[in-house]
């Protein structure tokens, strides 16, 4: 039998923590996604740096996804850019700002941003930029980094804020300082990180209320189809030509 040491039963209580007890900061972030499908609009998704990125993608041109996502895609913050250099690139202030000018979000535009950590320069530029503009923030993060890292630690955005004092709808993913939470005897150092899987839950969950909340309203909600199953170029075709003027990334 194959040893995990503890690892699937931890990042399954994690999950059900964040089930329990951020259900209802879910329920109000689901809401305001089916209120953009609604008023017709994209769901604008940043992550604000390294492996957060992945939860973006995770969102984006998915099968069973919604095709209004709009990533803020910026691959100087992700895991395709050198690592060392997208490790700076975080942590250089006013570098989250341009990326969202350059995108150009309006008044009550709507916002997702992940990053677990909250506190670099990255992630509370873009959010700062986002807030000056009107935009609404659905912030998915952990308060343990933010609440436990020192105010004078050097990732922190020179304001010294977390990325909850700038949301509108604040997400506890629960990642523990540090993200790796197995121990093997033998090896000092903690592996195997939970961060991404329990974000990339999170994201899920979000969907799923939101196309629960669309019903609800009579709404049909725009969903990709496998564009790798019988039929499903065809049948994402509409969503490809309404959105692709629109999605930057598509």
């Amino acid at each position: 039998m194959l040893n995990d040491f503890g690892y699937v039963e931890k990042t399954f209580a994690n999950i059900r923590r964040v089930v329990d007890e951020q259900g209802e900061n879910i329920k109000k972030a689901a809401s305001m996604m089916a209120d953009a499908i609604e008023q017709d609009k994209l769901i604008n998704v940043y992550g604000g740096g390294g492996h957060t990125t992945l939860v973006m993608g995770e969102m984006f041109f998915r099968a069973g996804g919604f095709s209004n996502i709009n990533p803020i895609m910026e691959t100087g913050l992700s895991v395709f850019n050198q690592a060392l250099k997208y490790l700076e690139l975080e942590r250089c202030v006013n570098y989250g700002r341009s990326i969202m000018k350059y995108y150009d979000l309006k008044q009550d535009d709507l916002l997702i941003i992940f990053h677990n950590i909250g506190i670099n320069a990255a992630t509370i530029d873009a959010a700062l930029e986002a807030k000056e503009r009107g935009v609404k923030i659905i912030a998915v993060s952990s308060s343990y980094w933010q609440n436990e890292m020192p105010e004078d630690h050097f990732i922190r955005h020179p304001s010294k804020k977390n990325l909850f004092d700038l949301a509108d709808v604040c997400i506890d993913d629960y990642n523990p300082v540090g993200d790796a939470i197995v121990k093997v005897p033998g090896l000092e150092t903690p592996i195997a990180p939970v961060s991404n899987v329990v974000d990339f839950t999170i994201a899920h969950l979000l969907e799923i209320e939101t196309v629960r909340v669309c019903v609800e309203r009579d709404i049909t909600p725009p969903v990709w189809n496998s564009a790798n199953a019988p039929g499903g170029d065809e049948k994402n075709a509409a969503y490809l030509k309404k959105y692709k003027p629109l999605v930057k990334s598509l």
